[in-house]
């Protein structure tokens, strides 16, 4: 029952960092990390850990949308120490000029975590690109429910 259980909590920070980045939700992003934890994001970032979650969502305030999702979760846990590798893949569009552009981005999140103090928390996090495009596209309509804030829906019943 105890691998269960930590299993579940580390998918559930895996998932929590999507949910911080798509809602701009820096506390939560800070959150999954624990103190010293560090993050190799290649080009784009390689430092503290929470210092990625302010880049990714600086950057993320600058695009008309955004959106993760993560997948093929796989955790290998040995006691108070974990591994995982999770499959992501981001979306965003923007506007350049007149024109609609949508980037997609295709990787994988390969994690070192660690339970201390009975919580589990990230200590390093290598993402890796394993490609991306950018096309022009034409969205199909203009949705206003979704926000990039704590105002989002989700909120109402999602702490």
């Amino acid at each position: 029952m105890r691998a269960l259980a930590d299993h579940r909590e580390i998918t559930d920070l895996i998932y929590r960092y999507c949910r911080s980045v798509d809602r701009l939700d820096i506390p939560l992003g800070h959150s999954i990390w624990h103190d010293g934890g560090t993050a190799d994001y290649g080009e784009l970032y390689e430092g503290p850990g929470p210092g990625v979650i302010d880049l990714i969502c600086r950057q993320h305030e600058h695009t008309l949308h955004h959106s993760h999702q993560v997948t093929n979760i796989l955790i290998a846990l040995d006691g108070e120490q974990a591994g995982s590798e999770a499959y992501c893949t981001a979306t965003l569009r923007l506007r350049d000029g007149q024109a609609i552009r949508q980037i997609s981005v295709w990787s994988r999140y390969l994690d070192q975590w660690s339970r201390r103090d009975g919580r589990w928390g990230l200590d390093h996090r290598q993402a890796v690109i394993d490609f991306d495009e950018i096309r022009e596209v034409t969205p199909m309509a203009e949705h206003q429910v979704g926000r990039r804030d704590r105002q989002d829906p989700s909120y109402r019943c999602l702490p």
